[in-house]
């Protein structure tokens, strides 16, 4: 990309959006518009831009810009504690995929602790009460979200990381493709020969958890082949480990699991090591969300990745498009998972007995 020969910061020293438009080559509008209205420019227009704002260390004047827009450019989000026994810190990331994305437009996250639902509006109704919010974004619908149904009765903007799993439209939100994730893992596992995959799952209650098993019985439909034995366990490694030990035990134990979730998948491993149980050239494992600990175990595991920078700039972009609009359709936006194949799903791994 070819960037304009104009000057950069003027001179005395703070970048203005004018800098920023002879810097990239644009109009100060279309800076404006990719700061506050992304939805009105192409995405590699819309991207060049923002390149350029972060090259220039551009940063808008929030107090004036509030008293022109009455705005204040804060947006809510619970941050949410994740226990010492699973394995993924998919809400961190996602908080700080989050703020990076609401830093583009100019806007900054205002975090609230929260417990139950009930909870998590209340604290809502209180920074409404106090402080100017712009909007909210709910991380994990649920069917029947009491969330959803108070901040809509609020009239404040929001949207949600998580899709409307009751059918109901009225609100943006972004998810991972969970369905179409289970289903690129186990035919990836079908297509290697394995016959009868079983699938690792979470206990009846789960509407992510229903999304991806039925991934896993599409593949099977798919190939046209038998799905194998179910197992259910909740998303904690050590009731996770019991269940696997038992999925493993006897002469008809699978020879490849998908799982739902990273922390499933690496109960297995454990389960695995304990039985002896080469995993890789004898048992193939998936698991979901690819977190840290994916990489570095022995054998390193296959994992679907959720793109969170993907979900989070959607997430922004659609909160931004309620700001302008309170009135424009509400979009519903599904980004598919990365399958990251690894040691896990390999027979040619290796053949050294685990210790």
């Amino acid at each position: 990309m070819t960037r304009s020969s104009a000057r950069g910061p003027a001179p005395h020293g703070q970048v203005t959006l004018a800098d920023v438009a002879r810097y990239v080559g644009v109009s100060a509008q279309s800076v404006s518009n990719a700061l506050h209205n992304p939805g009105r420019l192409s995405g590699a227009t819309r991207d060049k831009i923002l390149d350029g704002i972060r090259e220039l260390g551009y940063r808008p004047n929030r107090s004036a810009r509030a008293l022109r827009s009455q705005r204040s450019h804060l947006i809510a989000v619970k941050a949410e504690a994740v226990g010492p026994d699973r394995a993924a810190p998919i809400h961190d990331d996602f908080l700080h995929a989050l703020a990076a994305s609401a830093a583009e437009v100019g806007s900054h996250l205002i975090l609230c602790q929260a417990g139950t639902p009930e909870e998590e509006v209340a604290a809502y109704r209180e920074l409404l009460g106090t402080t100017a919010l712009d909007a909210i974004v709910l991380a994990g619908s649920v069917s029947d979200d009491l969330r959803v149904k108070e901040l809509t009765e609020l009239g404040v903007p929001f949207a949600t990381f998580g899709r409307s799993w009751d059918g109901d439209h009225d609100h943006p939100s972004v998810d991972v493709d969970g369905r179409t994730g289970l289903r690129s893992a186990t035919e990836l596992l079908i297509d290697q020969g394995h016959a009868g995959v079983a699938y690792f799952g979470w206990p009846a209650g789960s509407d992510v958890g229903r999304d991806r098993r039925q991934g896993w019985l599409d593949a099977c439909a798919s190939r046209s082949t038998p799905a194998g034995v179910e197992v259910v366990a909740p998303d904690s490694f050590t009731a996770a480990l019991e269940v696997a030990h038992d999925l493993l035990a006897g002469g008809g134990a699978p020879t490849a699991v998908v799982c739902a979730s990273d922390t499933l998948a690496l109960a297995v491993l454990r389960a695995a090591h304990e039985r002896r149980v080469l995993v890789g050239p004898d048992l193939a494992v998936t698991g979901f969300d690819d977190s840290p600990s994916a990489a570095l175990t022995t054998p390193s595991l296959t994992s679907l990745r959720q793109p969170l920078a993907e979900v989070a700039r959607q997430l922004i972009a659609a909160v931004q498009a309620v700001l302008i609009d309170r009135d424009a359709p509400a979009s519903e936006v599904l980004v598919a998972p990365e399958l990251i194949v690894r040691d896990s799903t390999s027979r040619s791994h290796h053949r050294k007995e685990p210790l």
